[in-house]
């Protein structure tokens, strides 16, 4: 009897539920507990017709895995399958609204009713192999699909218009500095830079409004950390993808029914101190981790990559003041800002422009002048708008500002070159 390889049964398996049988017509009125049954029933016909031996173990991991892959999203599907589509808003079983190109439109695509909303928000749920939950109870969630697309539900009675589903799709044609370069996210000048930065162990925060790609970007120049470092990531919902081998990615976790087993962003980052890490990268800094954050890099722990939602460079800065003014220290607004400046090398702003591109508008140098006894900010990089022609492009181009930066020696440090006559 022939004996296969894991994702070859996997891949005749799947090749049989086309073929051989109506898979197609079915899978999306099917619930998980029948889509599996649908599966197992498909998977003993091929194994009678073609010998195939599985053993119990084996299927059911087969089984699990090929239920989540296609996991029936209803109407949605053309939405998930669509690459120009970035986001979908689901607002009730009435309205799915969706966003091309930067640009939100609303479709013609219903559900018939609430209930049946609800059971395919279920469905995505179990398919990403989560331990989160949501329903009357706790009616809100946060979680990552098996592509790395975010998804966050809210349902009634939180929601006054019906069950909400938000999917922002992962950008898997966003892997290199070069796609991003091509879609004028930044010039070659600014991508050099960074790389740059990244491999001279500067701390970097990414800020910009939602959806103006500063994960992406994080994503993207995150590639450029040696293969060799240690790299802990800490999210409260999954959406890093990093591509070195050594990465260990925490997660935060929510609390039980009872309010109890909360795992904060702050827990998770003061235990990843004591993992050796070479580089720590925060998903978003929202709260008191902050405090910790500053502390670290204070302490020795450079290379640190962070997301701050912001509308500015200027705005990033004050809100990471805030943020520590809210953790309680006993320092002065003076020390604070100080600190900060000192443990925090480089903003990188990203804006979402109306022609629906994002640009990094901004890469700031932050520093304290002790001189002056205040914090600095100057721009390295900085996106100047000039008009927006007849299809509606924004035109407009970065200008560089050619003084050496207040980390300039964290590049000799680390023997990082520059290409000639970069600063002067």
């Amino acid at each position: 009897m022939p004996s296969f390889e894991h994702n070859e049964i996997k891949a005749r398996i799947h090749h049989y539920l086309i073929s051989k049988t109506n898979f197609l017509e079915v899978k999306d009125t099917m619930q998980g507990d029948e889509l599996r049954a649908f599966v197992n029933k498909a998977v003993d016909s091929l194994c009678q017709e073609t010998k195939m031996v599985i053993n119990l173990e084996e299927r059911q991991i087969i089984l699990r895995e090929l239920a989540s892959s296609i996991v029936s999203v209803g109407p949605l599907r053309p939405f998930i399958e669509d690459p120009t589509v970035t986001e979908i808003m689901v607002n009730g079983c009435k309205a799915v609204y969706i966003q091309r190109a930067g640009k939100i439109e609303k479709t013609n695509v219903t559900f018939p009713d609430n209930t049946n909303l609800v059971h395919t928000i279920q469905k995505i749920l179990a398919a990403a192999s989560t331990s989160r939950r949501v329903d009357e109870s706790s009616p809100y969630v946060d979680f990552s699909m098996a592509d790395g697309s975010r998804v966050n539900v809210i349902l009634p009675p939180c929601s006054m218009v019906g069950p909400v589903m938000t999917i922002r799709k992962f950008s898997r044609d966003l892997a290199t500095i070069d796609d991003l370069i091509q879609r004028n996210t930044l010039n070659k000048q600014m991508a050099a830079f960074l790389i740059a930065a990244i491999k001279a162990k500067l701390n970097i925060v990414f800020c910009g409004s939602t959806g103006s790609g500063k994960t992406t970007m994080l994503n993207v120049l995150s590639s450029h950390i040696p293969g060799h470092e240690r790299i802990i990531t800490i999210e409260d919902t999954s959406e890093l993808r990093l591509m070195q081998e050594h990465v260990v990615s925490l997660q935060a976790k929510a609390a039980n029914v009872e309010g109890k087993g909360e795992v904060t962003i702050r827990d998770l980052f003061v235990n990843s101190l004591r993992m050796r890490p070479d580089r720590i990268i925060i998903g978003e800094v929202r709260g008191h981790e902050i405090l910790d954050l500053v502390q670290s890099i204070s302490s020795g722990h450079s290379g640190s990559l962070a997301i701050v939602h912001a509308d500015s460079p200027q705005e990033c800065f004050n809100r990471m003041v805030t943020m520590m003014l809210m953790s309680g220290i006993r320092l002065s607004g003076q020390e604070i800002q100080k600190q900060l400046a000192t443990s925090v090398d480089l903003l990188v702003y990203l804006e979402l422009f109306m022609d629906g591109v994002r640009r990094v508008t901004n890469i700031t140098d932050l520093w304290f002048d002790n001189q002056k006894g205040a914090c600095v900010l100057k721009d390295i990089f900085t996106f100047k708008q000039e008009r927006i022609d007849e299809k509606g492009r924004v035109i407009g181009d970065w200008t560089q500002n050619k003084q050496k930066p207040s980390f300039y020696q964290k590049f000799t440090k680390r023997n990082v070159q520059l290409p000639e006559g970069f600063f002067v």
